[in-house]
């Protein structure tokens, strides 16, 4: 999974909808987005969501909004633009940010159980180790922390797109 944080206004284009066909669509725009603005989180999205929810799939906002939460601008992986693109306004950004910031990784942490994590049929917890956990998931952690406080500071939406492995 790859974030990319962005004005909610791009090149004058204020419907995310359309920001995400200038961001993602066949003319791939991403110049338009500001320099360091992405962050791909690899495989390892499922598993912090997991971390931070206690669930695969769901869980209640902001926690859940991190990883799975938004509005889908996309089905099935849209024709257009080949895969799927959720959308956090910026108003759901700050929430999130604010969420990270009170939830530093040793909280979370808590919740690595490789043998619930396996029975929920997380993402890659099958080939998961002990070590899994300080070498993947913390800097994964600290990273979207300080993707979304950046993204809250200057008031930006958050795209997020999961591209095939």
């Amino acid at each position: 999974m790859s974030y990319l944080r962005v004005p909610p206004v791009l090149d004058g284009e204020s419907d995310p909808g359309a920001v995400a066909r200038l961001l993602f669509g066949p003319a791939r725009r991403r110049a338009a987005a500001p320099a360091g603005c992405a962050l791909d989180l690899g495989g390892a999205w499922q598993a912090l969501h997991y971390l931070l929810t206690g669930d695969p799939w769901d869980g209640p906002q902001p926690e859940g909004d991190v990883v799975c939460g938004g509005r889908l601008l996309t089905e099935d992986g849209a024709d257009e633009l080949g895969l799927d693109v959720i959308y956090l306004d910026p108003g759901r950004v700050g929430p999130i940010a604010g969420y990270l910031a009170a939830a530093p990784f040793e909280r979370v942490a808590g919740r690595f159980d490789l043998t619930a994590m396996k029975a929920a049929e997380v993402q890659d917890a099958d080939a998961f180790d002990d070590g899994v956990l300080d070498r993947v998931l913390r800097p994964a952690h600290a990273a979207l922390a300080d993707f979304f406080a950046r993204a809250a500071a200057e008031g930006q939406a958050v795209y997020k797109v999961m591209a095939e492995r």
